[in-house]
């Protein structure tokens, strides 16, 4: 296959074995590696309720009406609402932001801020939450409320002027795969149609696709289809760096490179995340919309603050929630841990972690006065968010649900143990917990003086890589440990050579004090197996290849 690919387009070799090993045909590869949004772009109106949200935005402006925008704390929820805050206001129209505070009102629209802001607006639109609101939507009777989200619904729907949800019971599923910006964009894209219909001049929504590429790989959604060509055109918006608020946000986090998918999911994002999780709740949507340039700077600025201090949080409860998982067992179908006063905002990180690290289904609770606020991550092939909310229908939680990668919940202390044996079952009933060890699949084997910079930006060009779209996986066999320290907040620092010359430096992020790193920086010179990903560090004006370390194994000597 990857001789045929080749043959067609011309390719370097390492970027056609990539494009066969995710099973590109070599008559689609010219356009995998070109994703047209043009071409991938479905026709917005075949989402149910999508034609009359948009008729809905439309009017708004025409009728200059009042709007607000209520939005998940998440980096979703941030970009989605500043794509519409954005989107208003290049109309002449300021609409009122919410987001609801993580820990004082938890997730998602509750009756006490709807009413108050159906009393002063005449439209509210949900985004990436309210699908399950039923209460919440009821309370806001005094104005519209149109709902923009992808998070699993039920059979039933609130009573919402439109509910605009790829993954409605009642869709076809063929849009499942978006965020919820992504959803929000392709409202826009009708809503645009409509205004030109009316002879308005719309904005340009392809000047927002910096917003919706950081929402699809922040939020871990698969780079397929749509999605693919959402980010490979966004990243391109992204480096002409005219959004003030992305802009301060690299900025700040030393990002002095034209941005990549990684830097999306790894520095961006969790900086817009921070403030929803320990901070202030608005203020990653606020960054993200804003025009300003300095009041951007000072916004990234705070956020970054917030990064630090959930850094300093997450890694108190990471190793608590990892000792008491390790405690009950992390062979079965799910890994979980809960804990007093554990802070809600970083239970889904330490989900993650747990994650990662033992290749299941992990949920993570902060326990406090007696319920239990927790947030759950999955593995590839296991629904999550289904399981949660069939937990939830069976009065099992006070609340629940997501989507199939992840998924939040909210349980009564004495209710804890049986709900988290009877997610056990239903994820097993899905397969969780059948695995043997994590294979690493691997996609060839270097030596450190093959890996160049010029082999990264060829087999770059099969990119963007993320979800269900993984970036190339290189062995190094038998090489040797020259140096191995720890660099900031418990990093790995490794470099190593083949005993030729040539030698690469190596990282893995928070693994020092994993058995991986004890066994790299206490036997030094010794001979390893390395596996990891490769990119391009740029420090000092200067290029240079970088391995991000995925795992180790000591290389067993021969007589």
């Amino acid at each position: 296959m990857a001789e045929a690919i080749q043959q067609t387009t011309g390719l370097a070799d390492a970027t056609t074995r990539i494009l066969a090993a995710r099973g590109v045909a070599p008559e689609n590869a010219a356009a995998f590696l070109t994703p047209k949004l043009r071409d991938l772009m479905p026709d917005p109106r075949s989402l149910k309720d999508l034609e009359t949200a948009a008729q809905r935005i439309c009017n708004a402006v025409k009728k200059r009406e009042r709007v607000a925008i209520f939005a998940d704390y998440d980096v979703d929820g941030g970009a989605s609402a500043a794509l519409l805050l954005d989107w208003f206001r290049q109309q002449g129209r300021d609409a009122t932001l919410y987001v609801p505070d993580r820990i004082d009102e938890g997730y998602g629209p509750n009756a006490p801020a709807m009413s108050a802001l159906a009393d002063g607006h005449d439209l509210i639109v949900c985004v990436d939450c309210g699908t399950l609101s039923f209460d919440a939507i009821a309370a806001a009777k005094a104005a519209d409320v149109v709902i923009i989200d992808h998070h699993l619904a039920e059979e039933t729907l609130p009573d919402a002027l439109a509910v605009v949800n790829p993954n409605r019971q009642d869709e076809s599923g063929e849009l499942a795969h978006l965020c919820a910006a992504g959803v929000v964009f392709l409202v826009l894209v009708e809503a645009n149609r409509q205004c030109r219909e009316s002879g308005a001049t719309p904005p340009n929504l392809m000047s927002m696709l910096d917003l919706v590429a950081l929402a699809t790989v922040a939020d871990v959604a698969p780079l397929i289809g749509l999605n693919r060509a959402i980010v490979t055109q966004g990243l391109k918006v992204m480096a002409n760096r005219a959004r003030p608020g992305l802009a301060a946000l690299a900025d700040v986090a030393g990002l002095n490179t034209p941005p990549a998918a990684y830097h999306l999911g790894y520095v961006i994002g969790p900086r817009v995340n921070a403030g929803g999780r320990v901070g202030r709740a608005d203020l990653g949507a606020r960054c993200l919309s804003a025009t300003d340039p300095d009041e951007a700077r000072a916004m990234a600025d705070r956020l970054d603050e917030f990064n630090r201090e959930r850094r300093e949080i997450e890694a108190r409860v990471r190793d608590a929630a990892l000792s008491q998982a390790e405690e009950r067992g992390i062979d079965g179908p799910l890994v979980w841990a809960a804990g007093e006063n554990w802070h809600p905002g970083v239970v889904g990180i330490v989900a993650a972690r747990l994650k990662e690290a033992t290749g299941r289904p992990a949920v993570v609770i902060g326990l406090e006065n007696g319920e239990g606020k927790g947030s759950g991550r999955s593995i590839k092939g296991v629904d999550l968010g289904s399981a949660v909310q069939m937990l939830a229908g069976e009065g099992m939680l006070i609340k629940g649900g997501g989507h199939k990668m992840a998924a939040g919940l909210t349980v009564a202390a004495d209710k804890l143990e049986p709900a988290m044996e009877r997610l056990a079952e239903l994820l097993s009933r899905q397969g969780a917990g059948q695995e043997g060890p994590r294979d690493l699949c691997i996609d060839a084997a270097l030596m450190p003086g093959a890996a160049s910079v010029e082999l990264v930006e060829e087999f770059e060009a099969a990119g963007p890589f993320g979800q269900s779209a993984p970036a190339p996986r290189f062995a190094f066999p038998d090489v040797q440990i020259l140096h191995a320290r720890q660099v900031g907040s418990g990093h790995l620092k490794v470099s190593f050579g083949d005993g030729l010359g040539a030698r690469l430096e190596a990282i893995a992020f928070d693994a020092w004090d994993t058995h991986m790193g004890q066994a790299l920086s206490t036997k030094g010179s010794s001979r390893f197996h390395l596996v990891g990903r490769l990119g391009i560090s740029h420090w000092g004006g200067r290029q240079s290849v970088e391995l991000r370390l995925e795992d180790a194994a000591p290389a067993l000597e021969t007589c």
